[in-house]
């Protein structure tokens, strides 16, 4: 065990890590030559002193007593850079209680706050100054924070990748964005199996808007200890109208060089996870890549996965008997309300991957009903992802009017993801939905989603939800409400998070060295997902699994993965050699080789793979459902 607190002896990575850092000597120097940081180190560095589960449990609640996670944050740091299995022990000992900690939603204000802390060694940095040396700068990291395989090369599975563009629902951080890919790695593991030490967080340094940028107004870029370029984002206007950072397009792209050093260095079969780019950017990078390496971009096809999964599982508690919840899901009409990255993706997942007809979803923008002309060269759409999901002709009725889109749509389910629209799924709306359905040869149960979040950006409770539809209505949200009991009936709707889908995803492909992710495996998945609901989940009507099964949902999830890969012909390895399609077998397989901590007191070392990692309610970050 290293000395408490200090880092490993590394060199001074003047390609990897933050301009500042370097400009200054390297990390410990940096602690060294702020007073700030050298004290609030010291302080952090003398509060952690545990060596066993129970203590570092005790220490941590100790400083969450405060009623401020922001210390227990800071202490987590300290923990992982001390002692890697005693830090991962620790989380997966009472996950409902940390990961909240470690990642959202404090993870906000430690990335706003992330130039005002100690800086550790895990977490690497590729300036656009470094532009055509950036294998370079891999190699150097890679040399110091990876493990080798046998035969010398660098074993790396995973990279989460940011550039900061859009952390949460905070705005534009730049590299302070670190805590968003280390933190979202942490889930990886806990609840998807990967070895932390063969993952990097990776931060693309390529500037950062001023204080004009950010949510909170901060002066993130300008502050003295910020660790990136002191620069603006060079943007230019893209073909479809909207900024986008220059660096990434053309012919000396950015993300292209990143991305071709990666797969040079670690292998074709490193994942490599976009998160958090503003999503200007994020939807064209995703068309450019998807089909070059193993990538996909969590915040699109995550989100849309697990909303997918949700209206699957509300139609498994109306028909727990239905063998192929997906032709069910073809049935419906759909009015996806909110136009962000969320529900295009939902949409779209369920158009060209579950085979539901367009002219059975509706998408709604500011504007009302997304439509276009039969030429496609006018209508309400803002941007081409928009225009995707539009309806040919102008509605004949006033489609900003929710209630006047329900009557004249008559949906089964409505998706809210809105962002900006807290209770817009009022009374009005929900007893809509209810009289629809009602008018129906068939009635059936509405089904509402109010997938926004925090909760005070909800578009509706659960307890509201429940009360103006007379516990007609299924309801899931991005966010988590507690059990409702209604006229004697207990009801506890489910958390629409995406941490249901993106660890087990990724363990899955990275695990078979599966060619690409395609769009089908964000539809197996949601099947997963729906298909892993328990008899509890079904009588309580929660569209998605106790969050307590997240460890076997994901494994659900990474054996649809590697299943789909073998269907489609991309897997490059085969799990089980001599049948390869056997779902049990490739299953046992990845249960397997799910990483779990070596830390052998507090009774751990009885916990298997399986049980590592269980969690109970996680909230979610600005953005993600």
């Amino acid at each position: 065990m290293a000395e408490l607190g200090t880092a490993p002896t590394e060199p001074p990575r003047p390609a990897s890590l933050g301009k500042s850092l370097v400009a200054c000597g390297g990390i410990n120097k940096w602690n060294e030559f702020h007073p700030n940081l050298k004290q609030i180190k010291k302080t952090m560095d003398a509060s952690c002193t545990a060596t066993s589960v129970a203590e570092a449990l005790k220490e941590i609640k100790g400083l969450m007593s405060l009623g401020h996670n922001i210390m227990a944050y800071l202490y987590l740091r300290v923990l992982f850079n001390k002692d890697l299995d005693l830090y991962y022990s620790t989380l997966a000992a009472e996950p409902a209680l940390l990961l909240p900690v470690a990642y959202t939603p404090t993870v906000g204000e430690a990335c706003q706050k992330f130039h005002l802390f100690p800086q550790y060694p895990r977490g690497m940095y590729l300036s656009l100054t470094d532009r055509g040396n950036l294998k370079a700068s891999l190699k150097e990291y890679a040399e110091v924070m990876l493990p080798k395989n046998e035969d010398g090369t660098y074993d790396c599975e995973c990279i989460v990748f940011s550039d900061g563009g859009r952390i949460l629902g905070l705005g534009d951080l730049g590299v302070s964005g670190m805590g968003i890919p280390s933190g979202k790695l942490d889930l990886y593991t806990v609840c998807g199996g990967f070895n932390p030490k063969k993952t990097i967080p990776l931060m693309l340094d390529v500037g950062c808007t001023d204080s004009s940028g950010n949510s909170a107004g901060l002066t993130i870029r300008d502050h003295p200890q910020y660790l990136g370029l002191k620069q603006d984002r060079a943007k230019h206007k893209s073909e479809a109208g909207t900024l986008v950072n220059s660096c990434y397009y053309g012919k000396d792209s950015f993300i292209l060089e990143f991305m071709t050093a990666a797969t040079e260095l670690f292998g074709k079969g490193c994942l490599l996870q976009f998160e958090d780019f503003n999503s200007n950017d994020a939807f064209p990078l995703l068309a450019e890549y998807r089909e070059k390496f193993l990538t996909y971009n969590d915040d699109i096809q995550g989100t849309a996965s697990v909303a997918v999964a949700a209206i699957l599982g509300a139609i498994k508690i109306q028909k727990p008997e239905t063998t192929d919840l997906i032709a069910e899901a073809r049935k419906m009409t759909y009015v996806f309300h909110g136009a962000g990255s969320a529900n295009l993706g939902g949409a779209l997942l369920l158009r060209d991957e579950g085979g539901v007809p367009g002219a059975q979803i509706f998408v709604t923008n500011s504007k009302g009903i997304i439509w276009m002309s039969e030429d496609g060269k006018s209508g309400s759409f803002r941007n081409n992802e928009q225009k995707a999901v539009a309806q040919v002709g102008e509605p004949m009725f006033d489609s900003k009017d929710l209630v006047e889109v329900i009557k004249q749509i008559k949906p089964d389910c409505i998706i809210g993801a809105v962002g900006r629209a807290p209770n817009c799924f009022n009374k009005a709306v929900v007893e809509e939905m209810c009289k629809v359905q009602e008018a129906k040869k068939v009635p059936a149960r509405p089904l509402v989603f109010a997938l926004s979040n925090p909760k005070s950006q909800a578009e509706c409770t659960a307890e509201d939800c429940y009360k103006f539809s007379q516990g007609k209505a299924i309801f899931g949200s991005g966010t988590r409400f507690e059990p409702v009991t209604l006229d004697g009936v207990t009801r506890d709707p489910g958390q629409v998070n995406n941490f249901f889908i993106f660890p087990g995803m990724s363990y899955g492909c990275m695990r078979c060295q599966s060619k690409t992710i395609p769009e089908r495996f964000f539809m197996l998945a949601a099947e997963a997902v729906a298909n892993s609901l328990s008899a509890d989940d079904i009588k309580f009507e929660s569209v998605v699994p106790n969050p307590a099964n997240i460890r076997e949902v994901n494994l659900n999830v990474a054996t649809a993965a590697v299943l789909g890969a073998e269907e489609l012909g991309i897997a490059g390895k085969h799990l089980v050699p001599n049948d390869p399609k056997n779902a049990a077998k490739v299953k046992a397989e990845l249960l397997a080789t799910m990483w779990q901590p070596s830390m052998t007191g507090d009774g751990l070392a009885e916990r298997s793979a399986a049980d590592f990692g269980t969690c109970g309610n996680l909230e979610p970050k600005d953005g993600e459902h």
